[in-house]
């Protein structure tokens, strides 16, 4: 494997974890939003990767015809997806989204989930940040013995 193939790997999934954190984010911002784009309560949002290979088509050939190693791959967001969960209930009548009961439509964001899944992506994120910074250092420790 060639150092720019590790950096590419790396740096695919510093993007998906970015990606991630920043729908995390919104979706802890908008935990209390009861009116999102649609006029409903906020939806909660996931997103949705998937593994692809990171070399070329020729490449991919070659492995797939030889036996030999395994392919690598390298992470790529696919979706966003919005929760499809019915919202919470809430009975607040003094809240102007109330319907004639009372009850005011909630998002389904659970606030300690989310956080939760904030840490791991920041995790993943630091991961990824600390194999990229070990890639580069070993290209130029490469570079310096051919000196």
């Amino acid at each position: 494997m060639s150092f720019f193939k590790a950096m590419d790997i790396s740096s695919s999934g510093l993007a998906a974890q970015r990606v991630r954190m920043n729908v995390l984010s919104a979706n802890l911002a908008n935990a209390q939003s009861t009116r999102g784009d649609d006029g409903g309560p906020y939806k909660r949002r996931d997103v949705v990767v998937s593994a692809v290979p990171t070399g070329t088509a020729f490449e991919d050939y070659l492995n797939d015809t030889s036996g030999h190693g395994t392919e690598l791959r390298k992470v790529q967001v696919v979706d966003i997806h919005k929760d499809t969960k019915a919202p919470r209930r809430v009975f607040d009548p003094s809240n102007p989204d109330a319907d004639a009961t009372g009850y005011v439509e909630m998002p389904n964001v659970q606030v300690m989930s989310e956080m939760v899944n904030m840490i791991a992506a920041t995790r993943a994120f630091e991961a990824n940040a600390t194999a990229l910074n070990d890639a580069k250092q070993m290209a130029m420790k490469a570079l310096e013995i051919g000196r």
